[in-house]
């Protein structure tokens, strides 16, 4: 008994260092939060450059949104790697077993916001799916919704750009996620995966009883901190770096007659921009944050966004293991179309 008492008193300490650690780091983080700008300011003035130039725009951008990023990436990061305690791969796939299309997609795609998984999961998950039963439609369901609306993306957006277009860009991302999976599983493109992957089968998929304590939970989000910003730290500052040559050097006229809500063409140019490229949420939102301040359209600056996140060269190569190149052709061709069709609808309804 005394062993077992003495156990829960460590656990109970462990706990209360745990939250007031906690209570000391956000107090912290929000009194340098709103330091940040001065800081900058007062830091591009030590340098020897000429103030109001474009050079000095363009440094005082960097030193102000790399450090800021980089905060909200931590808080963020940190709360949803204590949320997402509560979805390892297995409840995943066990909350979404069995589920019917329709329902199904809706489920998929909101759980895709607060999942731990990205391109480079791809493959074991969607194998993983299928053998536990989850339909195709309802599979990439998630799969969109899990790059493309994920937490991250979010609360950057949020914080830089502002709650309406952070609330607006999740009910479309979701939208493209339960519509385009909904479609795809119309379809019945099974015959269409990998005879490797249709031959896969699981047995009935549990949810786990894991018993996680507090400070488990707060581990584990300390420990998605590690990895998560130590993954793309170098992708903030590329992105930013971008960002901040925009910011100081490209004309916004020029930006305004090429990504302009007025130009037609802009939106389909702005998706085929991105799908070569390869970034995450993290990286791209400077970028975004940087296009939008230069006058470029909403609706078109978030089909770029959604096209680098949701239909990367990159991931199409990962799911080329599990996918025909005819299954690939009609996933980028309908997400596509949502993604379109959100450019339109953004530059119409914010123009």
């Amino acid at each position: 008994m005394n062993t077992i008492a003495a156990s829960l008193g460590q656990a109970r300490k462990s706990q209360g260092i745990w939250f007031a650690g906690i209570a000391i780091f956000v107090t912290a983080w929000f009194v340098l939060y709103n330091q940040l700008l001065p800081f900058a300011r007062w830091l591009v003035t030590q340098l020897p450059i000429t103030p109001g130039s474009h050079l000095a725009s363009s440094v005082e951008f960097f030193f102000y949104d790399t450090p800021k990023v980089l905060m909200l990436l931590t808080l963020v990061v940190f709360a949803m790697g204590v949320v997402r305690t509560f979805f390892s791969p297995e409840r995943t796939r066990a909350l979404l077993a069995g589920k019917r299309e329709g329902l199904g997609n809706i489920a998929a795609a909101h759980l895709g916001i607060v999942t731990p998984f990205c391109s480079c999961s791809a493959v074991p998950l969607f194998v993983g799916f299928v053998s536990a039963g989850v339909p195709l439609g309802v599979t990439f369901s998630f799969l969109i919704a899990a790059p493309m609306v994920n937490e991250i993306a979010l609360g950057l957006l949020f914080a830089l750009v502002g709650w309406k277009v952070a609330l607006t860009y999740l009910a479309f991302g979701l939208s493209i996620a339960i519509v385009s999976g909904w479609v795809i599983g119309r379809l019945h493109l099974e015959g269409w995966l990998e005879p490797w992957v249709r031959e896969v089968r699981a047995g009935e998929v549990d949810l786990e009883d894991e018993h996680l304590t507090w400070v488990d939970r707060f581990e584990a989000g300390w420990d998605a901190v590690k990895e998560i910003v130590g993954k793309v730290w170098h992708w903030i500052i590329a992105g930013i770096a971008a960002g901040a040559f925009i910011h100081g050097y490209v004309p916004a006229e020029l930006l305004s007659s090429i990504m302009g809500a007025d130009s037609w063409w802009s939106v389909p140019a702005a998706v085929l921009l991105g799908i070569p490229m390869y970034s995450n949420a993290a990286g791209i939102i400077p970028v975004i944050e940087a296009l939008l301040g230069k006058g470029a359209a909403l609706g078109t600056v978030l089909a770029f966004m959604m096209s680098v996140i949701a239909l990367s060269l990159p991931e199409m190569i990962i799911l080329r293991k599990v996918l025909s190149l005819k299954l690939i052709a009609v996933f980028v061709a309908v997400v596509g179309t949502g993604i379109l069709g959100v450019g339109y609808l953004f530059n119409a309804l914010f123009s």
